[in-house]
């Protein structure tokens, strides 16, 4: 697999994500202490070798290797990959190649430099690239894993439209969902108007309990946050922690697995047939 595709252009406020997270990832490469944390957090639901900084659990990753039922000799593709944890593991684990995509350079680089550690030489590749511009080539992805990183697109139905060019007929996504429990959630609708079928909806009740504790240990260790990372990416966690708990106890959490229909008949008939 190849990574040597430019980046796409990225607006404003793009450029002002792209700039946190490559603070984020340099301040938490440079220290074990928000491993630490997630760790904590997570107690024996949390996947040790990925590092996860996301709520990719096991249970999670369990849903993953259940639903994506990829065909031999397909690749993977990993959305909002981060440092990589999550798409290299389920490579290994299902024996095929991972593509990771994210919108920050510095993590892309930091998941490139844990590859060999999963998989041989050429079965991983990271580029930059956003949810909704991912650069790939149409119908090249056997499946798609997006983890926490579709609620950072500025359009939602974009994202899932591009999920769905990129899959080859037939396969299948994993994304993680959050609403508001009193709300109606937009997933069937969006999914139908990007051309995609939910095959299941898994239910997360533990997500919303493990962020609060997660978020808790934050604020109870400011002090070591602000001496391990930084004052400025201490505060933007912090800052984090106080917009989010409040929301905690009205949240559901999901994964939802989607595929792309196999013949046009499926599809909605406003899409063309391809």
């Amino acid at each position: 697999m190849t990574a040597d595709h430019p980046p796409p252009d990225l607006t404003p406020a793009e450029q002002a994500r792209q700039a946190g997270y490559n603070a984020l990832h340099s301040s938490r490469a440079a220290s074990p202490l928000p491993a630490y944390l997630y760790a904590a957090a997570m107690g024996d639901a949390y996947p040790a070798e990925i590092d996860a900084s996301s709520s990719g659990d096991w249970p999670l990753i369990g849903n993953m290797i259940a639903n994506l039922r990829m065909p031999p000799g397909s690749a993977l593709v990993d959305l909002g990959c981060g440092t990589g944890g999550i798409g290299l593991w389920l490579a290994r684990a299902l024996n095929v190649p991972v593509l990771g995509i994210d919108i920050s350079p510095r993590a892309v680089d930091l998941a490139a430099a844990r590859a060999p550690d999963f998989l041989p030489l050429g079965r991983a590749a990271f580029r930059v690239g956003t949810v909704e511009r991912t650069g790939l080539p149409d119908a090249s992805a056997g499946g798609v894993v997006c983890v926490d990183a579709l609620g950072n697109a500025a359009d939602p139905l974009a994202a899932l439209a591009e999920i769905r060019r990129i899959l080859t007929p037939g396969a299948r996504a994993v994304i993680t969902r959050a609403v508001r429990r009193d709300t109606d959630p937009a997933w069937h609708q969006q999914a139908q108007a990007a051309g995609l079928h939910i095959e299941h909806v898994q239910d997360r009740p533990d997500e919303p309990a493990m962020w609060r504790r997660l978020y808790l240990l934050w604020q109870a260790r400011a002090d070591d946050l602000a001496h391990h990372l930084g004052e400025a990416q201490a505060c933007a966690m912090l800052a984090e922690a106080a917009r989010r708990l409040p929301t905690l106890a009205g949240r559901r959490a999901v994964a939802l697995t989607l595929r792309r229909p196999l013949r046009c008949t499926d599809a909605p008939s406003t899409l063309e047939c391809r």
